[in-house]
């Protein structure tokens, strides 16, 4: 027996010295330092609140004036075509920010709904025992739309003299966008003209009744300026609501920078989870190199409302 009793304490012991050093190491991890940060996390986040600065700013100088613009020529009551397109647009956009539905389940002491044995025998187990019955037997399961969140529309509308020949066409879609995001609970839209500078079209909030038209005829274009004025207004870049960018042109910056700066916004606002889409005019798409966004081709907005609803609908739900 002796033997036996000296191999089980043995093996007793070296049991505990590993559980010992296991439970020594959970100790030290537990009270180990956390492990650094990104070597470059600091300076991205100082970079993104210089950004986000320089958009409010850029929000504050734009939507503060409430001067009108002198390329703007005059206003007018919608055309049919444009009502209809801005109603059909309104239910593109109500179905892709109406929120996904999704089953509960609900449990009850009473009917209706499935009977779980178990829990009626809980029931009657705390009733014979003289206590208040708390179990609930009954389950039912009932299916809700959950509530989606809010609408964030930012509209950027090219007035560069390439731009001449539509200026029509995009006032008209400047208006329908604007008019169709409006319609809906808790949406807020602001929209802007882009030319040599950066000019207030629609205040965020504004629900324009009618068309404004504008002659296109700036020397250079003021995109990336146009984007942070709406990011800043908006939040474009800021989680918690559903937000699009549009951007109404042929998409040909030549202004020094320009072109690099709007696609570092348009990436930017992409891997915010903000959908971009660049509307431009007929022929056009196919010359245009921007990435993180979608391009859409329009001979007229009203027409090609359709392509435009589905653009915006795979922005919003992607």
């Amino acid at each position: 027996p002796a033997p036996l009793i000296i191999t089980i304490g043995s093996e007793l012991a070296k049991a505990l010295a590993r559980a010992i050093e296991v439970i020594a190491e959970a100790v030290a991890a537990d009270f180990a330092p956390p492990p650094p940060f990104p070597p470059d996390a600091a300076e991205k986040r100082e970079n993104e609140k210089a950004v986000r600065g320089n958009a409010e700013k850029a929000a504050r100088e734009v939507f503060g004036r409430r001067t009108r613009p002198r390329a703007v020529t005059g206003t007018r009551d919608p055309r049919e075509d444009e009502a209809a397109a801005a109603r059909r647009l309104t239910r593109a956009l109500r179905e892709a920010t109406a929120g996904e539905r999704a089953t509960v389940t609900v449990t009850s002491k009473v009917p209706p709904g499935r009977l779980r044995m178990g829990k009626a025998l809980a029931g009657k187990a705390q009733r014979a025992a003289g206590a208040v019955p708390t179990a609930e037997p009954f389950t039912r399961t009932r299916s809700r739309r959950v509530p989606a969140p809010p609408l964030r529309v930012g509209i950027a509308c090219d007035i560069s003299g390439s731009m001449g020949a539509f200026a029509g066409p995009v006032a008209s879609a400047a208006w329908i966008l604007a008019r169709a995001a409006g319609h809906l609970p808790s949406a807020l839209t602001a929209s802007v003209l882009f030319g040599k500078g950066v000019y207030a079209l629609t205040h965020p909030g504004e629900r324009a009744a009618q068309v404004t038209d504008f002659t296109a005829t700036a020397s250079t274009e003021s995109a990336c300026r146009a984007i942070d004025a709406l990011d800043g207004a908006l939040g474009l870049a800021s989680p918690g609501t559903a937000r699009l960018l549009v951007i109404v042109s042929d998409a040909m910056f030549v202004a020094p920078g320009e072109p690099a700066g709007v696609q570092q916004r348009i990436t930017r606002l992409h891997r915010a989870g903000c959908g971009v889409i660049i509307l431009t005019p007929k022929g056009y798409a196919a010359i245009c190199k921007y990435t993180d966004c979608q391009v859409t081709e329009a001979a007229s907005p009203a027409d090609a409302i359709d392509a435009i609803a589905r653009a915006a609908t795979r922005a919003l739900i992607a």
